[in-house]
């Protein structure tokens, strides 16, 4: 059986309540036992976490789950108390990666089933072009949805198209990247600057404070990009040992990734770590080195399932920090709040979790696609679904 790890006690600020609920997700993927409702997480981590911490057996573990399930997924829901159904307007910010893609499915899946009679979604899709969501968020202000819910592309250049939204009426949700601005209602993200710094810092100790890297970075212009990139750079500058020897973008790619990586190896005859921004980038790297017939050095990555497979199957050092694709979800729950009249936090902010290379047997999916994260609360089979190809 796959032993429950507790990663409530690195979490950093922001409430224990957020700490055990990232921690409980993270703990799903790995479990074999997926929750029927994503509503139940918070409450079972509460009920459930000094037994999480202690080997049962596996049909004890599942049964448990299923039963906390049970009786916590209807006092978890979000009540719409506005008597009608509300009027969401999606954007689609991006499918080109399979982060992106489970992200938004995360929400498709919630909107159709935990909320499913309380919202009436409307979807835009902007493909990852600032010109594209700004002419979709003013076909959403035109329609006159209640709520507008974005990952924006570009941290200023929707900001006035935000602001016309609010000036209408229209709640703003942001959802996983932020802007420079505050033509919003509320944010719904992780610390992305701890998120760059917390993976620099571990490459930085196994190496020992020393030895030349390469970073790759994600899509300019995201706020994500900027904020982990500084994360970093505020911990490589403490050690003037530790050389970059190139910082290029590969989009969170895996294709993208392995190309740059193919060129970076060909260029440098010794690459002592790679600090990633995650996503399937370290996945590629690490293809790239193995075809280069070159020594696996440490990477830091994100709890995606290729990754978390490649560090068990090679035996190499990596780490691989969290940014949960159920934000989608807590996005859906704080948009039907501030239609409620509710109060919600103008950033909610969620701290990073890790997953450690002794960690990550527990975590991993072998038998689920490369492209699954396991910072969700899908169920597997939809899971396997969504990444059968």
């Amino acid at each position: 059986m796959k032993k429950r790890v507790n990663l409530a006690s690195r979490a950093t600020a922001l409430g224990m309540t957020a700490a055990v609920a990232l921690s409980m997700a993270l703990t799903g993927c790995s479990s074999g036992s997926s929750s029927e409702t994503t509503a139940a997480a918070t409450t079972a981590a509460a009920e459930t976490t000094t037994a999480a911490e202690t080997e049962t057996s596996a049909e004890e573990t599942e049964a448990a789950s299923e039963e906390t399930a049970a009786e916590s997924s209807s006092a978890e829901k979000v009540e719409n108390t506005t008597g009608e159904k509300i009027k969401v307007g999606y954007d689609i910010y991006y499918l080109g990666n399979s982060w992106s893609v489970q992200l938004y499915q995360e929400f498709k899946w919630n909107a159709e089933n935990l909320y499913k009679d309380d919202l009436d979604v409307t979807y835009v899709q902007s493909d990852n072009d600032v010109s594209k969501q700004i002419a979709n968020l003013e076909d959403l202000i035109a329609q006159g949805v209640d709520v507008i819910i974005t990952t924006p592309i570009d941290t200023t250049a929707i900001n006035s198209t935000l602001q016309d939204a609010m000036d209408a009426g229209i709640k703003v949700v942001l959802l996983a990247a932020t802007i420079d601005g505050d033509s919003y209602d509320t944010l719904v993200t992780v610390d992305e600057t701890d998120f760059g710094a917390t993976g620099a810092q571990w490459l930085a100790d196994q190496l020992g404070g020393e030895g030349d890297i390469v970073i790759l970075n994600g899509i300019s212009g995201f706020s994500s990009n900027t904020l982990r990139y500084e994360g970093a750079m505020s911990v490589f500058e403490q050690y003037p040992d530790i050389n970059i020897l190139a910082a290029e973008d590969a989009d969170w790619d895996y294709a993208t990734a392995k190309t740059v990586t193919s060129d970076l190896l060909a260029t440098y005859p010794e690459i002592d770590g790679v600090w990633s921004q995650g996503g399937a980038m370290t996945l590629g790297a690490i293809d790239s080195f193995n075809e280069a017939n070159r020594e696996l050095v440490p990477m830091t990555g994100e709890d995606n399932n290729g990754y978390l497979k490649a560090c068990v199957n090679n035996n190499m050092e990596g780490i691989a920090v969290s940014k949960p694709t159920w934000l989608a979800r807590v996005a859906i729950e704080n948009a039907i709040k501030l239609m409620n009249g509710e109060e919600v936090k103008k950033d909610d902010i969620y701290p990073v979790l890790t997953i450690t290379t002794e960690e990550m047997p527990d975590y991993v999916h072998m038998d689920l696609s490369d492209d699954v994260w396991c910072g969700t609360e899908l169920p597997e089979d939809v899971l396997a679904e969504i990444f059968s190809n």
